[in-house]
């Protein structure tokens, strides 16, 4: 194990984002994280410390732990975090950006979600007004953006120059790397449009593993438990770089995306959410903290059950239980060997480092 050393010398807590705030960093192995069980909690993948701010500071001032999760991941779409969650990033194969987004409320299981929402920067606001305001879970595309903008959302462009650009370049590289597969013409060598390919497919043809890039990750996923242990967990992105249009991820499926239960805990992913989606990892974390199982030991194991399937797959998971105990995993894959993730709990402000497995 590698424990990393309070970079301030021990001095006081000083408040993220506060004159002379320095932030703390752990690096621990998978096998043996330490976390002091405390709430309130707030914990989010990736080092997006200002989304971690922003949702603390909303407890603080009185808000709820949907309010905290709503607000710590709007601050990352507002913030365009890493070009992979907001507006401005992330173009499908038609050059726009989509968004998808989720949020739960583990008291009632209540759970609102977007999916390749269309011109719409606030995906989570949307997503939490789909659970205060139908009876549903998810809606999508064209129609998801219509009941936004009916329920008062500013309709505007979600392109910028940067996605404008990522896209031409991706056009000069005959649309290289996307998504096909059993197609012509041959989706390795030319962009489309494609069809689907007659004859034989190749029966040892799995999901391209595309390299994992540590500064293009895609989600921030969070988790919120207030003092009266009221857990809610949501998420935010912009999906997979070069998707087809239509595709939608993990990110706002309830069990895959993440998931939240106040009798148990919650948990939240991030990666290739088109694998993770199909083990539902998130639901899964919770279920094995219902029977007592430490959060980093939850963690793991959901990591490795995926792994059976697809062993070299990009994607980690972060679990909180229902008294602010919290982990982390990561699948270990080339350009991925360890994951950031972001704690704050009365004790420690902390961006922290766990060991993929």
């Amino acid at each position: 194990m590698r424990l990393g050393v309070s970079v301030n010398g021990g001095r006081p807590h000083v408040a993220m984002g506060s004159p002379g705030y320095v932030p703390l960093i752990f690096a621990l192995s998978a096998s043996c994280f330490l976390a002091t069980a405390q709430i309130p909690l707030v914990i989010n993948t990736w080092p997006f410390k200002d989304a971690t701010q922003r949702a603390w500071d909303t407890l603080h001032s009185g808000g709820s732990a949907l309010d905290a999760v709503e607000k710590g991941c709007s601050q990352c779409e507002f913030e365009q975090c890493d070009g992979t969650v907001g507006y401005g990033g992330s173009p499908d194969e038609h050059g726009e950006t989509t968004l998808d987004a989720m949020i739960m409320n583990g008291n009632t299981i209540d759970v609102g979600a977007v999916g390749n929402l269309r011109r719409i920067k606030s995906a989570i606001s949307v997503a939490r007004a789909v659970m205060e305001h139908t009876s549903h879970s998810l809606l999508v595309g064209e129609s998801a953006s219509i009941f936004a903008q009916n329920m008062g959302f500013l309709s505007e462009d979600l392109t910028s120059n940067k996605s404008l650009s990522i896209h031409a370049e991706w056009l000069s590289k005959k649309c290289q790397p996307n998504f096909w597969k059993n197609v012509f013409p041959n989706a390795k060598t030319s962009c489309g449009p494609y069809r689907q390919k007659k004859g034989q497919w190749s029966k040892g043809h799995r999901m391209p593993a595309h390299e994992a890039n540590v500064h293009k990750h895609d989600t921030i996923g969070m988790i919120v438990i207030d003092k009266s242990r009221s857990i809610v967990a949501g998420t935010s992105t912009n999906g997979a770089m070069h998707k087809i249009p239509g595709r939608v991820g993990d990110s706002p499926i309830a069990g895959a995306g993440a998931y939240a239960d106040s009798t148990a805990g919650a948990a939240a992913a991030t990666g290739n959410g088109d694998i993770m989606m199909r083990l539902l990892p998130s639901y899964q974390a919770v279920e094995y903290m219902r029977w007592g199982m430490e959060p980093t030991t939850a963690c793991q194991k959901v990591i490795a059950r995926i792994q059976k399937y697809y062993p070299k797959f990009f994607g980690a998971v972060i679990c909180a239980n229902r008294t602010g105990g919290y982990g982390a995993a990561c699948s270990k894959c080339p350009g991925f060997d360890q994951f950031h993730f972001m704690v704050y709990n009365p004790s420690q402000t902390s961006e922290q480092i766990v060991d993929c497995i």
